[in-house]
């Protein structure tokens, strides 16, 4: 657009570090002429996206709905911690093929893959309220099936404040993108969504597992931990007198390698589906896993009171309270 313009290759540059900085319009970009500022303002909208509807949780969880310029709706996060980290959960498709069905955006219709452009933006929204510094790639869709784009939008992540070791990329397990990774030049992470420790199980749970099983999606995840050298984070969500059982547990440890893998344990947030585990019953899966020397942690839950919370992203959350934004 700005060599259209007849502007000189460096002017696109200029207004990328002032969108990375958080600048929300281009009249904030001072070392553009006021002429060119104007012409952009008039013509180039500041972001693929628009937003519909956000929210904030009683936590501090910001989250936003999104349209598309095609009309599709896309959800991303901005989790806030007492830290001081600003983590955003970003997503890669509108909606998702692969239909785990504790998922909500599982249940969704699938639109299609975004672009990096679009992937960038949801970030771009909220570093124009603060600084982030993590993100992660759990929101909606299967990150490895649009790779390509995600990638792209990694790239110019740290021009946002977030460096590659602090980006992680979340896949149910599909094996051609793991490998993808694995020869990844940048040292993002890696977290399985794995949810059961058999395949009889996870394929109820997540057909994707019949078009690659277990064996498979270890290979490759092995793969990636030999290439990269990084531990690769387990995510297992908690289901009542599903997945949640003493033994259970016990496969899961006999399951994965300890050094290779850290298990991060999710309380299940309601789409519907299926009941929560309770509290005792994940202390007491946690703690089994630790007899076994399998590490694992459970997840602080954020955002559940707006359907931002892990596996609740399904472009139909309750509408923001009157006056509420994301900062």
């Amino acid at each position: 657009m700005l060599v259209d313009l007849g502007e000189p290759s460096y002017r696109a540059s200029q207004v990328w570090e002032w969108l990375a900085r958080g600048a929300g319009s281009y009249e904030e970009m001072t070392n553009l002429p006021v002429a060119l500022r104007e012409r952009l303002a008039s013509a180039v909208p500041l972001s693929t996206l628009s937003v519909q509807r956000e929210a904030k949780s009683d936590d501090g969880t910001a989250k936003a709905l999104f349209d598309t310029v095609d009309g599709l709706p896309v959800e991303a996060v901005l989790m806030r911690y007492r830290d001081g980290r600003r983590s955003v959960c970003l997503s890669s498709q509108s909606g998702c093929p692969l239909t785990c069905t504790f998922c909500a955006t599982g249940q969704m219709k699938f639109g299609r893959n975004l672009s990096a452009d679009e992937i960038l933006d949801q970030a771009l929204n909220f570093r124009r309220v603060e600084p982030i510094d993590h993100a992660v790639f759990m929101g909606m869709g299967e990150p490895t099936m649009n790779l390509d784009a995600v990638l792209e939008a990694c790239r110019r992540l740290p021009d946002l404040g977030v460096t590659h070791r602090r980006t992680a990329i979340s896949t149910v397990g599909w094996v051609p993108g793991i490998n993808r990774l694995a020869e990844c030049d940048m040292p993002v992470g890696l977290a399985l969504s794995l949810h059961a420790p058999n395949d009889s199980l996870r394929s109820r749970l997540m057909p994707v597992n019949d078009r690659y099983p277990l064996a498979e999606v270890l290979a490759a995840c092995q793969r990636y931990r030999t290439r990269r050298r990084r531990r690769v984070f387990v995510e297992y969500v908690m289901l009542a007198g599903v997945n949640d059982r003493p033994e259970h547990a016990r496969e899961l440890a006999a399951l994965l390698d300890s050094s290779a893998y850290k298990v991060n344990l999710i309380p299940y947030n309601p789409t519907g589906a299926y009941e929560g585990s309770a509290p005792e019953q994940i202390e007491r899966f946690r703690a089994i896993l630790a007899e076994h020397r399998l590490p694992a942690t459970v997840r602080l839950t954020r955002g559940r009171d707006i359907e931002a919370a892990c596996g609740q992203l399904a472009a139909a959350g309750p509408p923001a309270r009157a006056g509420a934004r994301a900062n």
